[in-house]
């Protein structure tokens, strides 16, 4: 594991020899206060799969890390490497974010939506949008969300809201895996969600 709280994970096979692969950088912003609970278990299963089909996951744990919410300032200074005037550990998302090609959301269902540690790293993206001229870098993307809930009506708001992200911002929707009726930690070993994980990791 590197400093911050960011956990690379490498391909373990040299799938990028063949050439009908092609290895993709793909970043997952974990919203999730806790430390292994559901949400973690659908990355580690998402990345599992992605892994193995010689692609580079980066996994950034945003509770662990120092974040400031946006401040509104429209003042982000260009730089794409740092675009936000303020100091904190999204500097060490924005080097990635422009890097990868692929964006993974990945948070529990907290009144439905994102949680808060995942909003405002998504809010502070645009920072680089202001950095590229007011124009958002294309992405592909993806969706875990792990809740107690397990109804149509219950994800209906942040399916939503994503599919309403992907349209705005011109990002490429690559598929969500939405894991109900999972509460305490644990309760997603052995349900189906984790399966559909490392398979949509799989198709990246």
């Amino acid at each position: 594991m590197h400093a911050f709280n960011i956990m690379p994970y490498c391909a373990i096979m040299p799938f990028t020899e063949r050439l009908d692969i092609v290895s993709k950088k793909i970043i997952v912003l974990n919203g999730s206060p806790r430390n292994k609970g559901n949400t973690s278990a659908l990355i580690d299963s998402f990345s599992e799969g992605a892994e193995e089909h010689g692609h580079v996951v980066t996994r950034f744990n945003l509770q662990r890390m120092h974040i400031h919410p946006c401040m509104g300032c429209l003042e982000g200074e260009g730089r794409l490497e740092s675009p936000c005037k303020q100091d904190d550990d999204m500097n060490k998302v924005y080097p990635a974010f422009e890097e990868a090609d692929i964006v993974v959301f990945a948070s529990p269902l907290y009144y439905w939506s994102f949680s808060a540690q995942l909003k405002i790293a998504l809010d502070r993206l645009f920072a680089v949008t202001e950095a590229h001229g007011m124009k958002t870098p294309k992405k592909e993307c993806a969706m875990l969300i792990a809740a107690e809930e397990d109804s149509p009506e219950s994800f209906a708001p942040i399916v939503d809201y994503y599919n309403l992200l992907m349209k705005n911002l011109g990002w490429e929707d690559k598929g969500m895996v939405l894991a109900g009726g999972v509460y305490k930690v644990g309760d997603i070993a052995g349900k189906p969600s984790l399966g559909e994980a490392k398979k949509l990791g799989a198709s990246m």
